[in-house]
């Protein structure tokens, strides 16, 4: 599906696709949830996600974080997959090439599917291409990082493979991971996109650990809905 295919949904807020997810959050996600829930991003890391701010954290009955009964408790925060849904989206990091794909109805749920409209119009409607946009400023810093970790490895001595394969455990690692004051900056960014990313620039400049900054690398590239390995490849 692309932004011209006929599609409608018509939510009917029964909390049923609120359960059992794993939604993956970027920066401005955190942002946002921020904003909407009146609080520091501190506090929406500690509060409704996992894996250090980047996933949205699920109770153990299955229920987000975030739900209040049958409603979101940030919902003029949510994040862009709760926007997308029951879209899937999928984007080349090179070309931008975009793919939409209908995910399965939650079971039971009341949404009513249709062909009433298009994409387009249902991304418009739920703020998708605000959220599409925001994370298309953090996409520099991939290569910002990408540029650091080279300055400081000499991949002469060490294998390239190798060590971003170590680069994606640890960036995806759920518990037992290290330290990385990187990570922790990416997913309290505060009260200003535009001051986060210039902080984040000027901390990548300042770190002198590869490891690290190979780590937030990958793991900023899958916030924002790329592949892990977006992290380590040169631009043709």
């Amino acid at each position: 599906m692309n932004r011209q295919s006929p599609f409608s949904y018509q939510c009917n807020a029964c909390g049923r696709c609120c359960r059992d997810k794993v939604i993956t959050l970027s920066p401005y996600d955190v942002f946002m949830i921020a904003r909407a829930a009146g609080v520091p991003s501190a506090e929406v890391v500690r509060r409704f996600t996992s894996r250090r701010g980047s996933i949205l954290r699920f109770n153990a009955d299955g229920a987000c974080a975030a739900l209040q009964g049958t409603r979101c408790g940030v919902h003029r925060g949510r994040p862009l997959a709760c926007r997308l849904y029951p879209l899937g989206l999928e984007r080349d990091f090179a070309s931008g090439v975009e793919r939409f794909v209908q995910l399965d109805p939650a079971p039971n749920s009341a949404g009513v599917y249709g062909v009433g409209g298009k994409v387009a119009d249902f991304l418009k409607s739920q703020g998708v291409p605000e959220y599409l946009a925001m994370n298309d400023r953090y996409r520099p810093l991939i290569a910002i990082f990408r540029n650091r970790v080279n300055q400081l490895v000499d991949f002469e001595k060490v294998e390239p493979r190798e060590f971003w394969r170590r680069a994606t455990r640890e960036a995806l690692a759920e518990s037992a991971y290290d330290a990385n004051p990187i990570i922790d900056a990416l997913f309290e960014p505060g009260d200003s996109v535009v001051g986060h990313i210039e902080s984040l620039t000027k901390l990548a400049g300042e770190n002198n650990a590869g490891e690290s900054l190979a780590a937030a690398a990958v793991l900023l590239a899958v916030s924002l809905g790329y592949s892990p390995s977006v992290a380590s490849e040169q631009p043709q």
